[in-house]
């Protein structure tokens, strides 16, 4: 896993090719080292990703959200239209950086 560490989040990016591994060991790791940082998920590489695979990630997402903490995935491979509400997708990493700035926002604001 290849990590990045900016002003207020932490971008976490898969460096092998199966993007189900990646979801489920990403389930294991966040509670126990991520649990207090806004994340930003980077499946790029992932240029044909399906729903299926993205929906791995809902589960992580949902409980990482509960805890007032941003999780949100950037691919622009996936149609917008077929996401989860409850879930952020968005296509490039600098709207991801923005969302989690916006989300930071409305935390502090008690949204």
């Amino acid at each position: 896993m290849k990590i990045s560490v900016k002003d207020s989040y932490t971008i976490l990016a898969d460096e092998r090719d199966d993007v189900q591994n990646f979801a489920e060991y990403l389930e294991k790791i966040v509670p126990m080292k991520y649990e207090t940082q806004n994340l930003v998920i980077d499946l790029l590489k992932y240029n044909s990703l399906k729903l299926p695979e993205l929906l791995a990630f809902l589960k992580l997402s949902t409980y990482h959200r509960s805890t007032k903490h941003s999780f949100v995935i950037v691919n622009d491979g996936i149609d917008v239209d077929e996401v989860p509400f409850e879930m952020v997708v968005v296509p490039t990493l600098v709207e991801a950086g923005d969302i989690v700035e916006m989300e930071e926002i409305e935390r502090d604001l008690g949204f």
